[in-house]
């Protein structure tokens, strides 16, 4: 193979790419106006999702084709495009984790104010108000939501049920829960039960923070092994053509498929057992078949 010829297809390639990724940008940034947003607090969250999931294909396509093209392998194109999406969050940080630590640490901050406030508010619903705008950061669009939502004479409990929506957390459940069941039977001890549940969702927060070190030590494992293994193939591919030449052929393909399906499975393994399994929701939502049949039905209460 050329390799002045096997450079300018590459190059090639990588503009193409690059042109078609910026008209796909174009595309989804125009068609994402066009769509009706009905939570403003969560669109950030889910357009960074999406310019974190438009980078990765970026960069597996980029890879892929930078590895077809120098080594004239199928499947190994096919690997490099599979490795480059799928082991940067397995390697990385967990920003979900780290997401989901920090709104549980908020909630049971929130929880504690809530508790504090309501010696010296009127009721539950002054003490919401007069909390929000002190709300943590990561809740605190929400809760603000809530407290607008209450200004303008909504119903308090679908008012609640909704921040539980809104939250997705099992441990804000539980507080809706509680405040839930406090609006509706005026319960004498919704004080000292807020405590208890701030005091089990920064529990929870330690036992999610230690899980996260011992997935730092295994990522640190990871990252050596999956490192020397790269470095080594690149060197042979690179230095030593001619002792891959065996995966030139379909039975060559064969069998490196098989190892990338070996390394495939294990590192979806790794990926698996470090995760943190999420409680169930307690007031999860029943599916509907759209957004709006749920936004219409919530109207209706």
């Amino acid at each position: 193979m050329n390799t002045a010829l096997s450079t300018t297809q590459v190059f090639a390639l990588v503009l193409g790419l690059g042109t078609g990724l910026g008209l796909w940008l174009f595309i989804a940034g125009w068609r994402g106006t066009k769509r009706p947003i009905r939570r403003p607090c969560k669109q950030p969250r889910s357009a960074q999702r999406r310019r974190r999931d438009l980078i990765r294909t970026a960069i597996a396509i980029t890879a892929a084709m930078v590895v077809g093209a120098a080594t004239g392998w199928v499947v190994g194109a096919v690997l490099a495009a599979l490795a480059a999406w799928a082991l940067p969050p397995v390697l990385g940080r967990d920003p979900e984790h780290v997401r989901r630590t920090a709104r549980v640490e908020a909630i049971a901050t929130w929880t504690e104010m809530l508790r504090d406030t309501l010696s010296a508010a009127s009721g539950l619903e002054q003490a919401i108000l007069a909390t929000a705008p002190l709300a943590p950061a990561p809740i605190r669009g929400e809760v603000v939501a809530l407290a607008a939502r209450l200004e303008n004479g909504e119903r308090f409990v679908p008012s609640l049920r909704l921040l539980a929506d809104e939250f997705a957390d099992p441990t804000g459940d539980l507080v809706i829960a509680a405040l839930v069941n406090a609006a509706e039977q005026q319960s004498r001890q919704l004080a000292e039960l807020l405590g208890a549940l701030a005091h089990t969702a920064r529990e929870q927060v330690s036992m999610r923070m230690r899980v996260e070190a011992g997935r730092a030590r295994t990522r640190t494992s990871v990252r050596v092994i999956v490192g020397t293994t790269l470095v080594f193939a690149i060197a042979v591919v690179v230095l030593n053509r001619s002792y891959v030449s065996a995966y030139d052929s379909a039975t060559g393909q064969t069998v490196l498929l098989g190892v990338g399906l070996l390394f495939t499975a294990g590192f979806a393994w790794l990926n698996r057992v470090s995760r943190v399994a999420e409680l169930p929701r307690l007031l999860a939502s029943p599916p509907t078949t759209s957004e709006h049949a749920r936004v219409s039905f919530e109207g209706r209460e």
